[in-house]
C-alpha cells in the first residue's frame, strides 16, 4: 500500500501544502503513502476558519446542535470503526486488539459529551433584595488541541469532546506519524451533516511551525496538550504573554506497588500488560514495579518467564502479542537508555531489545526488558522512557513502598496490589497521583477525571471537570428598581 495520501480537514476543505513526506510502516520500514506536511499558513488559516466559525454560527450558543453533532459524530465512528483500525494499525503499529481498543473508546466519550452538553448550566441567585445575578459559564473561543502520535484518535476525542460540547471551536494539530490515521478521522467528521464548517480544523505536522503559531495566537485563548513534561513547560511559557489557558496531560512514570498479600495469578498477566501494551509508549505505563522483599524473588523468575516469552511482531500476525515502536529513532534512544542503566548498576533480569536479526530486523521492534535496580535515583527509574522497559525495585515495608512510589517527578497514575481488605485505599491515599488503581491498571471511564499531579499536567480530562478548560464565567447583576 503505497498509495494513500494525507491532507489536512480546514475550513470544511481537503486542503493540500507544498511540502510532502512520506508515511511509513514501523512493522517493515516501508512507504505507505504520503502526506501534507502543514507549516504556519495552514496553521493560519486554520484559526482564521475556526475564529470565524465561532463568531458567525450559531455553534457557541446552541447546545441542542452541539449536543447532535456529537451524537452524529459517535455514530459516524461506529461506522468508521473497522477502517479506523486497520489504518491506525499499519500506520502506529498497534496489534489490532490495541488498535480497536482505542478506537472503541471514542463512541461514548462523544455521547457523554453530547449529554453534558444538554445539562450544562451556570447559576442564578437573589444576592440582595431586588438584586437578581446570574453567573453564566460560557465557551472561551478556539481552542487549539495537540495530541501526540501514541493514541492520535482516542486522544484528540478526549479533548475535542469537552470542547466541542462546552461551545468552543477547534483547531487541532496531530502529528505527522500518523497523518493517514488523521485523514480517516477528518473524513469522519466530513461525514457529520450538522457540524458547521470551522468547528473543527485539523492539520498535520512532524515540525512545530504550525504548533507554534496556534500557541502565539491570541484568537486561540486555551489550548489542551496530551504530550510529554518538557513539551508542556515549552507551550506555558509560549503562551504567558497572552495569559492564555492551559491544559493537558503530560509525562508519567507510573509505580506498581505488588505487596506480599498480592493475588500474582491476577497481578502478573495485568503487570505484563502495563509494560507491553502499545509497547510501552503510553503515559499511564506500568514502568516501574515496587516489589515487597518476601516475594521478590518469586516475581523475578515469573515476571521475567512471562516478559521473555511475549510474542513481538505486526499487526498484520494475528498471534502477534506486542507491536513495533513507532520508529527507529525511538528504538535506538530507548536501548541507549537501557545500556547506560546497565553501565550504571541495573542488572538485566530480562535483556530484551532491538530485533536485528530475521524477518523483523528491518522493523522497529523492542522486545521488553526488565531491570532489577537497588537505586531508585538513576535516570532509568526516574525518566519516562517511552518503551518496553521495566525496572524492578524492592522495598521492606508499606511506609517504604509509599515513598519509592512518590520519589518521582510524576504523578499521573498508581497500581497497588494486595488482597488486604485495608492496606490499598489507605496506601492509595498517600500516593501522589491523579489516578490509582486497586488490583487492576489503566481502567479509565468517560465519567471519571483523569490527570495528573505535579509534572504530570494541569486540568483533568474526561467526566465532567474536562469542560472547566474550555469555558470562562460572566457574571451579570441586575438591580430591579422598586
Amino acid at each position: 500500500m503505497t498509495d494513500l495520501h494525507a491532507r489536512h480537514w480546514i475550513g470544511g476543505e481537503w486542503l493540500d501544502a507544498a511540502e510532502t513526506a512520506r508515511s511509513v510502516d514501523p512493522a517493515t520500514g516501508l512507504a505507505i503513502g504520503t502526506y501534507s506536511e502543514a507549516g504556519e499558513a495552514e496553521a493560519r488559516r486554520a484559526v482564521e476558519a475556526a475564529h470565524r466559525a465561532f463568531l458567525d454560527t450559531g455553534w457557541q450558543g446552541d447546545r441542542r446542535l452541539r449536543a447532535r453533532v456529537l451524537n452524529q459524530m459517535a455514530d459516524r465512528f461506529e461506522e468508521a470503526s473497522d477502517d479506523l483500525v486497520e489504518i491506525l494499525s499499519l500506520e502506529n503499529g498497534k496489534v489490532k486488539g490495541e488498535a480497536r481498543f482505542e478506537v472503541g473508546m471514542v463512541p461514548s466519550k462523544l455521547r457523554f459529551y453530547a449529554a453534558l452538553t444538554l445539562t450544562e448550566f451556570g447559576r442564578a441567585m437573589e444576592t440582595a433584595p431586588g438584586r437578581y445575578t446570574t453567573t453564566l459559564r460560557e465557551p472561551m473561543g478556539v481552542a487549539g488541541i495537540i495530541a501526540p502520535w501514541n493514541s492520535p484518535v482516542v486522544l484528540f476525542i478526549r479533548s475535542l469532546a469537552p470542547a466541542l460540547a462546552a461551545g468552543c471551536t477547534v483547531v487541532g494539530k496531530l502529528p505527522g506519524l500518523t497523518a493517514q490515521t488523521n485523514a480517516r478521522m477528518c473524513a469522519v467528521f466530513a461525514a457529520v451533516a450538522a457540524l458547521p464548517r470551522g468547528v473543527v480544523n485539523v492539520f498535520s505536522e512532524t515540525g512545530s511551525h504550525g504548533a507554534r503559531f496556534v500557541i502565539a495566537s491570541p484568537d486561540v485563548p486555551t489550548i489542551s496538550l496530551t504530550g510529554s513534561s518538557k513539551t508542556g513547560q515549552q507551550i506555558m511559557a509560549a503562551g504567558a504573554p497572552n495569559m492564555k489557558r492551559f491544559g493537558g496531560e503530560l509525562g508519567g512514570k507510573t509505580p506498581v506497588l505488588v505487596f506480599e498479600d498480592a493475588d500474582l495469578e491476577n497481578a502478573l498477566p495485568k503487570i505484563e500488560k502495563a509494560l507491553t501494551t502499545f509497547a510501552g509508549q503510553f503515559c499511564m505505563t506500568g514502568s516501574r514495579l515496587l516489589v515487597h522483599r518476601p516475594i521478590l524473588d518469586l516475581v523475578r523468575e515469573r515476571l521475567g518467564a512471562r516478559l521473555a516469552s511475549v510474542k513481538v511482531g505486526p499487526a498484520s500476525d494475528p498471534s502477534s502479542e506486542m507491536g513495533p515502536m513507532i520508529n527507529m529513532a525511538n528504538v535506538d534512544r530507548v536501548d541507549r537508555l537501557v545500556e547506560g542503566a546497565i553501565a550504571a548498576g541495573a542488572h538485566a533480569v530480562v535483556r530484551g531489545g532491538r530485533i536485528s536479526e530475521g524477518p523483523l530486523a528491518k522493523g522497529a521492534f523492542y522486545r521488553p526488558t526488565l531491570l532489577e535496580i537497588a537505586d531508585h535515583a538513576l535516570p532509568i527509574a526516574q525518566e519516562e522512557v517511552f518503551g518496553p522497559v521495566l525496572v524492578m525495585h524492592a522495598f521492606d515495608d508499606e511506609a517504604e513502598a509509599i515513598r519509592l512510589a512518590n520519589d518521582s517527578q510524576y504523578g499521573l497514575a498508581a497500581s497497588i496490589w494486595s488482597e488486604n481488605v485495608d492496606r490499598p485505599l489507605r496506601v492509595a491515599r498517600q500516593i501522589e497521583a491523579g489516578t490509582v488503581w486497586i488490583n487492576d491498571w489503566a481502567v479509565v471511564h468517560d465519567e471519571t477525571e483523569e490527570g495528573g499531579f505535579k509534572q504530570s499536567g494541569i486540568g483533568r480530562l474526561n467526566g465532567v471537570s474536562a469542560l472547566d478548560d474550555f469555558v470562562q464565567h460572566r457574571t451579570i447583576i441586575h438591580e430591579v428598581a422598586v
